[in-house]
């Protein structure tokens, strides 16, 4: 089968398409033909061996897919890797039956970036309804559904900040109250503004740098900062644990493969997302579909931050 393949660790140009055996599924596996792959930005961190559990070379990228069984079964499921090939092979416990009416960017979007908003604001912050809340990379696969399922759980203001104005306008268009530039200068101040001179109660956090530490300058008392990705490649400045008690600040951290110990919840989380796909109250922004020989454009895309909603490899190109 067609796959694309790593053997050394760097950026884009160590992706590449070859031809590789089919994958043979074991005790409670089950062997799909892919016909869409998720890219995200924990993909990119691990084709350079940045993320937090080093890979073995050589190596399939590929963390999410949705496709279909030998019996016609529709499924997506969340992967360790290998989801960039024409088949990939799946723990048949983190199969997730796709309904009628949710599309295959959907349902790969429903999974890892889907799951991580429904964590983060549903068991990581516990946000409650009429709280104020900071959604970072807004226009993102994370951050648009962030947007849209804090304003179904009854947000009192929500504040996206996205990069560019077509992004703000965006984040906008699915539920933010205002949209910033997280490049303005004072971003904490420019945040308490946008909240009403208030203090905010949640940031959801991916950026780093100096984004995480003027959000953590924003949060009211009681306030929680949920930190699940470093997409600058900068480190926040530490914090000293005795800093938090100025504001009863809380600071967390998430990584969705620590959900994957606990299936039924995960099988919950996209049963409720797919419903409200169905239903029309949820809407997956299409980012892009490529094909798999233009996987490192792909990756360069969205390094580079020209990218919005979720993006996608399509094996059968």
């Amino acid at each position: 089968m067609r796959a694309v393949q790593i053997t050394e660790f760097g950026g884009p140009e160590v992706l590449t398409v070859t031809e590789v055996p089919d994958p043979v599924p074991g005790e409670n596996e089950l062997l799909i033909t892919v016909d869409r792959a998720g890219v995200n930005y924990a993909d990119t961190h691990q084709v350079e061996d940045s993320y937090l559990a080093s890979p073995t070379l050589p190596m399939i990228p590929g963390g999410e897919v949705v496709g279909t069984t030998a019996d016609g079964r529709r499924v997506a499921a969340i992967i360790g890797g290998g989801g960039y090939a024409e088949k990939a092979v799946i723990n048949k416990h983190m199969a997730f039956d796709v309904p009628d009416g949710v599309d295959d960017v959907s349902a790969v979007a429903l999974l890892i970036q889907g799951m991580t908003a429904w964590y983060l604001l549903k068991r990581t912050t516990h946000f409650q309804p009429g709280e104020s809340i900071v959604v970072h990379a807004a226009a993102g696969g994370v951050g648009s559904l962030s947007v849209q399922l804090a304003k179904s759980m009854g947000a009192g203001r929500i504040i996206a900040t996205a990069s560019t104005q077509d992004k703000r306008d965006l984040a906008v268009s699915l539920g933010a109250d205002v949209a910033i530039d997280p490049a303005t200068p004072d971003l904490d101040k420019a945040i308490i503004e946008a909240n009403g001179g208030k203090r905010v109660d949640v940031v959801l956090e991916m950026t780093g740098g100096r984004v995480t530490d003027e959000s953590l300058k924003a949060l009211a008392p009681f306030g929680r900062l949920a930190f699940y990705g470093m997409a600058s490649r900068e480190e926040p400045k530490p914090v000293a644990p005795a800093a938090l008690m100025s504001y009863s600040t809380t600071i967390s951290g998430f990584w969705l493969a620590h959900a994957f110990r606990n299936p039924p919840v995960l099988h919950q989380a996209f049963a409720e997302l797919a419903a409200e796909v169905k239903a029309g109250k949820l809407k997956v922004i299409s980012g892009g579909e490529y094909a798999l020989s233009d996987v490192r454009t792909a990756h360069e895309d969205l390094r580079a931050r020209r990218t919005s909603g979720k993006l996608v490899v399509n094996p059968g190109k």
